[in-house]
């Protein structure tokens, strides 16, 4: 594998275990990764816990990979990023995402509705902020707009995490970074296809956004291990977090296989994914030994991803965690 490229390391919402978490985040600098990524969901404030990530860390870049645009206002974002950008001396690369109707309404109280024009929405309303500018509000009103006391001395960079079409084009027209989760490697061309139509409607030209695909990781040397743990990503995903990565795979032509997960795993308790449906496993995660996982990333770098981050799994033995890093370290 070549070792110039960019990699970056990402944490789901569902690793919980703060000392875990900033061990990894010691252990990615170390090794040399890029970045280094904290999603939000339901558990640590990804804000504080970076902020604490920033102050034992020198190099590595880090970001929200993702922070949901129902549980903050665009100004608390705003506060964040510029808050991070300080502390971590101009690393931070601030990521969102629309994520699911559980988290919106299950924790947050907001109405999940039209989640691309909230994207779209906050992300407009952000940037402007970050940007010195007052707050564009989204509906009229009396009070005058305010704007924010501590800017960045440098931009933050914005990631949107966007799967759909629409989202994908919204994605090319404002973003700085694409941060897909779970799409396919076969997509990643139609993707980068609408990536770019989208930086054609930008109301000024601008370039492609930096392809960071966010790719689940599945590596260990005992081959069912590694299988495990890939079968795992998959059919997690498909049977238990909502309908978009479901209809994200069907409109790219992997229906049957995904019935097939979905039949094999009826009450969202079992992770078996049938022969039938194995050619997921390659398309959607990095799984094997250390050889095959590395052979897996290759194929991502040339189909166009800049800065591919291993996503990986959540509450796994730290041991386990620290040989993925190892086995794919830049």
């Amino acid at each position: 594998m070549t070792t110039t490229r960019r990699l970056a390391v990402g944490l789901t919402p569902m690793e919980t275990r703060r000392p875990v978490v900033l061990h990894l985040a010691d252990r990615a600098e170390a090794l040399g990764y890029d970045a280094f990524f904290v999603a939000e969901g339901w558990g640590h404030d990804a804000g504080v816990l970076l902020a604490e990530i920033a102050t034992r860390t020198e190099r590595i870049t880090l970001g929200t990979g993702i922070l949901n645009v129902w549980g903050r206002s665009a100004a608390s974002i705003a506060m964040l990023a510029s808050t991070m950008a300080e502390v971590s001396g101009g690393r931070f690369v601030l990521g969102l995402g629309a994520d699911s109707p559980p988290l919106a309404e299950g924790l947050h109280d907001v109405d999940f509705h039209a989640p691309v024009q909230r994207l779209e929405s906050m992300t407009r309303q952000v940037r402007g902020l970050l940007s010195g500018e007052r707050l564009e509000p989204a509906t009229e009103r009396t009070t005058r707009p305010l704007k924010l006391a501590a800017v960045p001395a440098s931009p933050v960079p914005i990631h949107l995490a966007a799967l759909g079409p629409r989202s994908v084009r919204m994605a090319g027209a404002l973003a700085d970074g694409w941060a897909p989760f779970l799409l396919p490697l076969s997509g990643l061309a139609a993707g980068l296809q609408q990536l770019e139509a989208g930086t054609t409607e930008a109301a000024v030209p601008r370039g492609l956004p930096l392809v960071a695909p966010c790719i689940p990781a599945a590596v260990a040397s005992d081959p069912d291990r590694a299988l495990e743990m890939a079968s795992w990503w998959v059919a997690f995903y498909l049977t238990s977090m909502g309908p978009l990565y479901r209809q994200t795979l069907e409109r790219l032509g992997h229906a049957d296989a995904v019935e097939a997960v979905t039949t094999a795993n009826p009450t969202g308790r079992t992770f078996d994914v049938p022969e039938s449906a194995r050619a997921l496993l390659d398309e959607l995660t990095l799984h094997g030994d250390g050889d095959a996982a590395g052979e897996a990333l290759d194929r991502w770098y040339a189909a166009g991803a800049q800065l591919p981050t291993l996503v990986l799994p959540p509450g796994r033995p730290l041991e386990e965690l620290d040989h993925m890093l190892e086995a794919l370290r830049p």
